[in-house]
């Protein structure tokens, strides 16, 4: 399968990435109720059965169940897997040493002695400085604990500091998650899509999907329930439902001629897009192999530039 690097010098990874925020989270995604640790180790083995290899995860996952299912079901892996976890700056996290501690931790979780990606959460520096941070991460990188540092959830100019402080150190900054699909395209209008180009970050998409919006499962009329968050979610109310009508109309006039679902053309755009890898977050084997449907082909240029066109209403 093709690869695309993280960053200048990062790891070599799928074109597609899958999410494990549900692996353990009972809050948002109700872990427990219908599905649990069986499905999840199938959608491991379902996805390194269709070549995908690089997964993504965080401490604050689960509080930390997240990392451990990863971690039990690495050892059976039968190739080479890539690990992305986040480091969370907590306000009570000051020193450097928090930035190594929380690795040690998660490394204990994962039962690895290395990650391929460490990623700051989100951007609120609290108490500790970028200059800390990035320092600290950049001392990982030089221990051989991590082999790329990345970011995620920050702006233009947060970013670009990251970038500067770390490459006093000879690291390059590798990675920015952000969110983004179709029916969020903030980070166009915002130019965080341009400055991670102009620097040479990947992007990693989260919420690819839109929490589901783009799979075609939730619409006006076909009765479909949201469940969780989704409840009081704005979008999946009949406003927001009728106003991403067309949107899925598309797709699925799209996939048609590929024979691809709405969700897959979806995903498709956004690699499309070069520089950006999707994180499809996956609860069952076949959820990771209606994910990995969006690899292997791709929509021609007159297709993307139409997707675009019709979801310029996202942009802000």
């Amino acid at each position: 399968m093709e690869t695309i690097r993280l960053g200048q010098d990062g790891a070599a990874v799928t074109p597609l990435c899958i999410g494990t925020w549900a692996w353990g989270d009972k809050i948002f995604w109700n872990y427990g109720n219908n599905y649990g640790a069986e499905e999840l180790e199938k959608a491991f083995k379902a996805a390194l059965g269709a070549g995908i290899t690089f997964f993504d995860t965080a401490e604050v996952y689960g509080t930390g169940l997240s990392e451990k299912f990863l971690g039990q079901f690495l050892k059976q892996a039968d190739k080479p897997v890539q690990i992305a976890t986040k480091y969370a700056p907590i306000p009570w996290r000051i020193q450097g040493k928090a930035v190594a501690d929380a690795l040690t931790a998660s490394l204990k979780r994962l039962q690895v002695e290395r990650v391929d990606l460490y990623q700051v959460h989100w951007g609120f520096a609290f108490f500790m400085s970028q200059h800390t941070l990035m320092n600290a991460l950049a001392d990982e990188v030089e221990s051989g604990r991590i082999g790329s540092v990345g970011v995620s959830n920050y702006g233009v100019e947060q970013m670009r500091e990251a970038h500067q402080i770390l490459a006093r150190r000879g690291v390059p900054l590798a990675v920015n998650q952000v969110r983004y699909s179709l029916l969020s395209r903030q980070v166009e209008s915002k130019g965080i899509i341009d400055t991670a180009r102009e620097l040479g970050v990947t992007i990693l998409a989260y919420s690819p999907l839109a929490q589901g919006l783009l799979t075609g499962k939730y619409t006006v009329n076909n009765g479909a329930i949201p469940t969780g968050a989704r409840k009081v979610d704005p979008r999946f109310k009949k406003e927001g439902l009728q106003k991403i009508e067309p949107v899925i109309s598309l797709l699925k006039q799209i996939g048609e001629k590929y024979a691809k679902t709405p969700a897959q053309v979806a995903l498709n755009w956004l690699i499309c897009q070069g520089n950006v890898i999707p994180i499809a977050g996956a609860k069952t084997a076949e959820q990771v192999i209606q994910n990995a449907g969006a690899l292997g082909w791709q929509l021609s240029n007159d297709e993307v530039a139409e997707l675009e066109v019709a979801t310029r209403d996202w942009l802000n």
